[in-house]
């Protein structure tokens, strides 16, 4: 039998998902999005190993699935994507995403105004780290899809991703918001609160936002109610019961707790919104056990759970019990522009993890590598001209 593509794999889980979510009309156009932005990647069988050791996904699947369930009662799917390159590694992945950057802009009203005030910090010709540019495509019922794009703060090396920060913030109109935000987290010095995203929607519209995520190593809810208090919208009573509902509690050894805080105007040093995301996967024993905790966190909070299960439907048949990491973070967002919850679902196009597998606890290494401490990716490639590398 023909063993099937990434793309066919990807695109047969992206149909059902639009399907179960109330999107089916979108359905198509996703597809052929994702298909673009995949490249090379997504033509490959899945019989042959990942062609590059892509951290969206722990059996390194360049793509993500996030549902995102409105206070409103609407749902939003939301792909999380890498670009993917015929020869792969650091330089030709972020050409590969520029070039399908390009496409989505002939494609879509993309606004690149302000990705042209920070492409010289985090678009270097030589980046390191574990990527340079993901993409976030958000699939919506009434609208064309919205491009969001992720940026690396350690892509010119640890030591150098405050800068990056800092001034990418000052060049977007928000003076003050780093000092403002490291003051909120106190255990930075420490290596403790790293900076782990920097991330731009694409769109001219009042509710495009500028975000700042930060990754909590060894933390407890109560350092994410530290971070949370940068933002006047966020419930920091809430923000401990999610935490202790979805991931226990505490402190977080592996895989860390992420903040986000979001930016929508340049009148304020302070952030408008926060999301607080908890690595579910790393914390339950099989996904019979995440999916337990999280509808009853969505029942908590008055949020209809049938189009949670109808999603892991769609991504998936298999015996919840035999594997985890299908539910891999839950976020809470707090705030504007969309107040609500969002899960995250693995495609699982390589390998399922086995139940009770969690990764190697997170060591935020103090030399300063640009290396992502709570990454557990591995692997090597090798660019034209130049030895082969390993992580």
């Amino acid at each position: 039998m023909r063993a099937v593509s990434v793309n066919e794999f990807t695109g047969a889980q992206l149909r059902r998902l639009c399907a179960a979510i109330g999107l089916a009309h979108r359905a198509e156009e996703a597809q052929a999005v994702l298909a673009d932005v995949l490249g090379p990647t997504g033509t490959r069988s899945l019989a042959e190993p990942p062609p590059w050791g892509s951290d969206i996904a722990d059996d390194h699947s360049p793509v993500e699935y996030s549902v995102a369930f409105e206070e409103d009662g609407s749902h939003t799917l939301r792909l999380l994507v890498e670009a993917g390159a015929y020869k792969p590694g650091p330089r030709a992945n972020l050409a590969a995403a520029l070039a399908a950057l390009d496409r989505l802009a002939d494609r879509y009203p993309v606004a690149l105004d302000k990705l042209d005030r920070v492409r010289d910090l985090f678009l270097p010709d030589d980046p390191q780290g574990l990527f340079a540019l993901w993409f976030s495509i958000v699939v919506r019922g009434d609208r064309p899809p919205m491009v969001k794009i992720y940026l690396n703060p350690l892509v010119r090396g640890a030591d150098r991703a405050d800068e990056l920060v800092a001034t990418g913030l000052d060049r977007l109109g928000f003076t003050g918001s780093f000092d403002w935000i490291s003051r909120h987290t106190p255990r930075g010095e420490a290596g403790l609160d790293q900076f782990s995203f920097f991330a731009l929607d694409l769109e001219e519209t009042e509710a495009a936002r500028v975000k700042l995520y930060q990754s909590h190593y060894r933390a407890g809810a109560r350092d994410a109610q530290l971070a949370a208090g940068a933002t006047e919208a966020a419930d920091t009573d809430r923000i401990a019961e999610f935490t202790s509902m979805v991931g226990g509690d505490g402190p977080f050894l592996s895989r860390p707790l992420v903040s986000s805080h979001t930016f929508l105007a340049s009148d304020s040093a302070r952030p408008k919104g926060y999301s607080l995301y908890v690595p579910v996967r790393d914390y339950v024993h099989d996904d019979a056990e995440a999916l337990t905790r999280v509808r009853a966190m969505l029942t908590r909070y008055g949020v209809d759970d049938s189009a949670l299960r109808r999603a892991v439907r769609a991504v998936t048949d298999r015996d919840l019990e035999s594997g985890v990491g299908l539910l891999a973070h839950v976020s809470l967002r707090m705030g504007p522009p969309r107040p609500g919850v969002t899960v995250y679902l693995s495609a699982e196009a390589y390998e399922v993890a086995p139940r009770g597998a969690s990764a190697p606890r997170a060591r935020p290494d103090p030399r300063g590598d640009a290396q992502d401490p709570g990454s557990t990716t591995s692997g090597c490639w090798k660019e034209e001209g130049a030895p082969t590398t390993c992580r």
